[in-house]
């Protein structure tokens, strides 16, 4: 094989992994207490628990997230309004209607997998 090739295939493997751990993130998830129902979000938009949202620190608002509960598989898509969390280790807030749908009221916080939706 000569090195242009091997280069270039070097150059598509490291191309693939950083575009798809880009696209992913793991971390651990809690929920919005009730305390912020109703209140403004840093998108301008008032917080309902009933809806499918989330908090993260970087995603710009509006970003779409498949949310997976890595320990029973279940998923939901929220919509990106708020900025956090705040806590140290967590990757993302979602509303109380979020963790209800993946089971993670009773357990409060859990470690998920973020899959950035296009």
């Amino acid at each position: 094989m000569s090195k242009i090739f091997l280069y270039s295939l070097f150059s598509l493997v490291l191309t693939i992994s950083t575009t798809q751990s880009a696209n992913a993130e793991e971390g651990i998830a809690a929920y919005y207490s009730d305390v912020f129902q109703g209140k403004k979000t840093a998108s301008g938009e008032l917080y309902d628990r009933d809806k499918l949202t989330a908090a993260h620190k970087t995603l710009p608002y509006g970003t779409k997230v498949k949310v997976i509960h890595l320990k029973n598989d279940k998923s939901v898509i929220v919509t990106i309004t708020d900025r956090g969390p705040f806590t140290k280790n967590r990757i993302i807030d979602l509303s109380y209607a979020a963790a209800q749908e993946i089971e993670l009221i009773k357990i409060g916080i859990s470690k998920v997998k973020l899959e950035i939706l296009k």
